[in-house]
């Protein structure tokens, strides 16, 4: 599946802002039939259109009231060195989220913690040992305006929800 219409375009959507729709409710919704949905559903699951389900927390309701931003330096750029570090940081559930990045740095990480103490005990043990760390730089979260994990898809077409 390389080409997406509407009713594909139309399903994603209503999963990303919904994932645990029933396919009575999916099908309804985006104007087909309940089987050619799950077909639909099963085939964009299978082309990696559709990654998984979860569901999403509220990271303040289960005590983790502090996110830092961490920007990495990594003392050497090569492969063997890089690919240490990056498993080091896969192993540690602090570490909600990793990206490469362009510019000063090697990488940007989102780090949850329960208090600024015990981000500071998790940053001297765990982040600042991680494998080619040569500095870190941190910065804190003071108020969330928007965290999504849908992404916009208008792009993919003029008539995408």
């Amino acid at each position: 599946m390389e080409t997406l219409d509407k009713f594909d375009l139309a399903i994603l959507h209503e999963l990303q802002t919904d994932g645990r729709l029933s396919n009575a409710e999916l099908s309804t919704r985006v104007g087909l039939s309940a089987a050619p949905c799950w077909r639909r559903v099963r085939a964009l699951e299978e082309g990696g259109f559709i990654k998984g389900y979860r569901a999403e927390i509220d990271r303040h309701k289960i005590g983790l009231g502090v996110l830092a931003f961490v920007r990495l330096d990594a003392d050497r750029n090569t492969g063997d060195a890089t690919s240490a570090m990056e498993e080091a940081i896969r192993k540690l559930p602090e570490i909600i989220a990793c990206h490469y990045i362009s510019g000063t740095g090697t990488f940007e990480l989102q780090v949850v913690a329960r208090d600024l103490d015990s981000f500071s005990r998790f940053a001297l043990k765990s982040l600042l040992n991680l494998p080619n760390v040569k500095d870190m730089h941190t910065s804190f979260s003071l108020g969330e305006i928007k965290s999504s994990s849908v992404l916009p898809l208008g792009h993919l077409s003029d008539k995408a929800p």
